[in-house]
């Protein structure tokens, strides 16, 4: 199975129904899908409920009157950053973030690109100003992953749990894991 973060956060709305979908890919992803992936539009779009044209800005998600929950932004390119950090909405990407700024929705932005140059930092603090949240791909490994998927699933779940989605891609934090109890079984021997 082709693997990116997007299509794992994708996939799992997918899979659970959790919430109606709606995917802009803009012409930059349709790129990486093919390229990373080896998938087409059409596959991945397959994915989601309803799929929107990234120049449609009559499309539903670009009305702060189409109720939402808010909006991922998976990759969020240092491009992307700086067109919702600037209000510039020169595609349906940019434009749905911006409603969802203006009517107060949750946006989480997952950056991709490091390292990050004093503009990106900036854009992020201009975003968060703004109210979104910037939720770089930073894997955890409490859980003790096994494979990339458990990574890519980690992440999503903690997408995820913005939305207070409900989910069980990971293994939460508990205060127990067994590499602790294996720590704890030394010190009391």
């Amino acid at each position: 199975m082709p693997r990116s973060l997007a299509r794992a956060v994708l996939g799992a709305l997918h899979a659970s129904h959790a919430v109606e979908t709606h995917l802009v890919l803009s012409a930059c992803a349709e790129k990486t899908i093919a390229a990373e992936m080896g998938l087409t539009r059409d596959s991945f779009e397959a994915l989601a409920d309803v799929s929107h044209h990234p120049s449609d800005m009559a499309a539903a998600v670009s009305s702060g009157s189409f109720q939402t929950l808010g909006m991922i932004v998976v990759p969020c390119s240092m491009k992307t950053l700086a067109a919702i950090a600037t209000g510039v909405s020169g595609d349906l990407v940019a434009r749905a973030a911006d409603v969802c700024l203006k009517e107060r929705r949750k946006l989480v932005l997952v950056t991709r690109e490091t390292p990050l140059n004093l503009i990106h930092i900036r854009n992020m603090e201009t975003a968060t100003l703004a109210g979104a949240v910037v939720r770089p791909p930073v894997p955890a490994f409490y859980h003790q992953p096994k494979s990339i998927d458990d990574l890519l699933a980690q992440t999503a779940g903690k997408i995820f749990d913005q939305f207070a989605i409900e989910h069980t891609l990971f293994r939460r934090w508990d205060g127990t894991s067994p590499a602790l109890d294996d720590d704890r079984a030394a010190l009391r021997v």
